[in-house]
């Protein structure tokens, strides 16, 4: 079985953003975000408005290139976050943890919070809003655009 499709929308995404930001809240005050870019931008927008937050630093990891996985590579460090120590760490999702034990290296201290995680890397996360399945491909809003989709009935029979 290949590949299963998990879209989500831009409402949904704020909507999970902001239930994320209702976990952190209590664990706060916060130093500032850590946004782990580029999937983590929005998130952190997000959350950062929510928990009135001002200071956001960004990491850059890259793990993927042309869809196919390499070894991981630290494009850009954050200066102002020292060992992470009240700081949170933002991402969109955590797939196999790659990234997040890349960052985790580079920020021993800090909080890592994602939306969305899979089974793989869910023990690298500390706090996260939705579980899906390890052979779930989320569809990000900033990846995809709204188009013309064939019955569910026509597109089994081959006719879509």
């Amino acid at each position: 079985m290949g590949h299963r499709y998990y879209t989500v929308t831009w409402d949904q995404l704020h909507r999970d953003g902001r239930a994320l930001a209702w976990k952190l809240l209590p664990l706060g005050p916060w130093a500032g975000i850590v946004a782990i870019t580029r999937g983590g931008l929005i998130p952190s927008a997000i959350i950062a408005r929510e928990l009135d937050c001002r200071v956001i630093e960004t990491v850059s990891v890259i793990t993927y290139d042309e869809e196919t996985r390499g070894e991981p590579r630290l494009s850009k460090p954050p200066t102002a976050a020292g060992s992470g120590a009240g700081w949170l760490i933002v991402d969109d999702l955590v797939d196999t943890g790659t990234t997040a034990r890349v960052v985790r290296a580079l920020l021993p201290e800090a909080h890592l919070a994602t939306i969305y995680a899979k089974p793989a890397g869910k023990p690298m996360v500390d706090t996260y809003v939705t579980e899906v399945s390890q052979d779930t491909w989320i569809l990000f809003p900033w990846d995809t655009e709204p188009q013309f989709t064939p019955p569910i009935a026509k597109a089994r029979n081959g006719d879509g």
